[in-house]
Formats: structure tokens, C-alpha cells, sequence
């Protein structure tokens, strides 16, 4: 095998949970991941010379050892022996710095497509080990689908698949940093935690209701109160149809959940019209 190509899908929270803030100042979180059908696109080809050349379709995005995608080839070729380089070529569709795990999704798909384009033959529970060094939200990434997360992201569950349904995804002309999220959240003092217990027995139900009810983020009491357009496209989602409405993430990214394609695609197109809104796209869950 000379060439690999590669989807990297993108992810939302349904639920959102922090249950406390460790020692070591990472956070115990309880989340429900669900993968969604807009991905980048990784290609990855040997050449000869033992080197990494890394390009994408993003100006912006560092080609060096600062790009996640960069840090998983590197880390597979030391952690594996692998001699001969490697050129990756990223298409990136899923907004950056939108909560949608895009650079976690993207290493994980570097992952695999090594283990695959040098015949490593690594089970996907090593990969989730390795993918954890480079980041929390790369082993599920590695998994995809429907599942619960906790620890730090770390520890995954796999759940059945969420009830079918149409996701409009807004992303805000801002971007927001995890890191200043999580540095502002006053895990102690939160005001609400998310029913994930109740989500999981409404996804094993098969009860889109049910999920879209219990849809609930605890960073929104950072990220939503710090930029207001967060609100008013939860709003605006919910006039035009949508079950439920929620940030995904750390933000600033918006999903609604609603329950037939006519009433998503003409959400999309008044979501579309809002001066702030950057980004919007309908899609749908995805499983692996």
C-alpha cells in the first residue's frame, strides 16, 4: 500500500457533565459523544526520504510539529520503528476551534491510517492508548460513533446508536479556547448537572424526544454567558423546528436537533441569514 485516504468526522455532546477539577488541573467529565457526518479528509502517501511533509487546504494551520496530525505520525513511526517518510495532505471541512473535536478527529485518523498504510497491525485499543498522549477526545475519535466518556475523556463506553435525525450545526464568527473555558468553570458551584443517565436509557430506547430533552452542557454557563450569539442561535434553532438546541463542546459551535430533513433544511437557510453565523451545515448521526 503506497496511499491511504481518510475520513475524520467531526463530534458533538449531547451531554455535557464536570464533575470535578483534579489535582493534576484536568477535569472529570461525563459526557454522551456522538459523531456526525462532516469530516475532513486525510490522505497519507510513503515517500522515501524518512521525513513528515505536511500540507492542508488552510493557510493558518501550522505544518510542523505543532499540528496534531504532525504529532500522530510522529508518534506511531518512534513508538513503531517505522522507517521511510510519510506526506499527509489535509482537506479540512469541520470548523477549527468550534468544539468539534476537528484536530482530535484528524489525529486519530493519522493514527489509523499508519497502522494501515505500514501494516502495523496495532488493535484499535492500542491506538486509544497512544491516542490519549496526544490528546483526551483522540480515543473516541479513534472509536466514533455513540458513547459515553469519562475521566478525562479517556475512559469510553459504547452506546447503541442515538435515534435517527437531521443536526443543523451553526458555528459564530469566534473562536473559542478549551483552555479558557475549563479555566473559568467553577466546577464546584455549578448551577445544574445533565441527566446522562437519563439520556443513555433514552438513546437505548430508541426515544429521540427523550435525548433531545435532556440536551444540557455545563460549559455553556462559560462560554454562553461570555458571548450572547451562543443564545440567540439556540433560539433562532428552536423557532425554526429543532427538538432541542445546544453548544457542543467548549463552543462556540450550535447543533439542533430536529426530526425530519424539510424542517432542517429550511432552519438552515434562516441560520444561514444570521450576520454572526459563519458556518451551517444539516447532517446527520454517523456510526462506524
Amino acid at each position: 500500500m503506497r496511499q491511504i485516504i481518510l475520513k475524520a468526522y467531526a463530534k458533538i455532546n449531547l451531554g455535557l457533565d464536570v464533575l470535578r477539577k483534579r489535582e493534576d488541573g484536568y477535569h472529570d467529565v461525563r459526557m454522551i459523544m456522538q459523531s456526525v457526518g462532516l469530516y475532513d479528509k486525510l490522505t497519507l502517501k510513503k515517500i522515501p526520504k524518512d521525513e513528515i511533509v505536511l500540507s492542508s487546504n488552510i493557510g493558518s494551520l501550522p505544518n510542523n510539529e505543532k499540528n496534531l496530525v504532525y504529532k500522530a505520525i510522529s508518534l506511531i513511526k518512534k513508538e513503531c520503528g517505522v522507517t521511510g517518510g510519510v506526506k499527509a495532505d489535509l482537506e479540512k471541512n469541520i470548523p477549527m476551534a468550534a468544539g468539534m473535536a476537528g484536530g482530535s478527529t484528524d489525529a486519530a485518523a493519522a493514527l489509523i491510517g499508519m497502522n494501515k498504510l505500514f501494516e502495523l497491525g496495532l488493535s484499535q485499543e492500542r491506538l486509544m492508548e497512544l491516542g490519549v498522549k496526544i490528546g483526551a477526545d483522540v480515543p473516541y475519535c479513534i472509536m466514533g460513533g455513540t458513547a459515553l466518556s469519562e475521566g478525562i475523556g479517556e475512559v469510553l463506553t459504547p452506546l447503541l446508536p442515538m435515534p435517527h435525525c437531521y443536526i443543523l450545526i451553526a458555528k459564530p464568527r469566534i473562536s473559542v479556547s478549551t483552555r479558557f473555558v475549563y479555566e473559568n468553570l467553577e466546577a464546584d458551584k455549578l448551577p445544574y448537572h445533565p441527566d446522562i443517565d437519563g439520556m443513555i436509557e433514552a438513546i437505548k430506547a430508541d426515544n429521540l424526544n427523550g435525548v433531545a430533552d435532556r440536551l444540557s452542557n455545563v460549559l455553556e454557563t462559560v462560554t454562553a454567558r461570555k458571548y450572547p450569539i451562543i443564545g440567540q442561535i439556540k433560539e433562532a434553532m428552536i423557532e425554526t423546528g429543532a427538538l432541542n438546541s445546544l453548544m457542543s463542546g467548549s463552543g462556540p459551535t450550535v447543533f439542533g436537533i430536529y426530526a425530519d430533513k424539510n424542517t432542517a433544511m429550511n432552519a438552515l437557510e434562516k441560520i444561514q441569514a444570521i450576520e454572526m453565523v459563519k458556518n451551517a451545515y444539516v447532517t446527520e448521526p454517523y456510526q462506524p
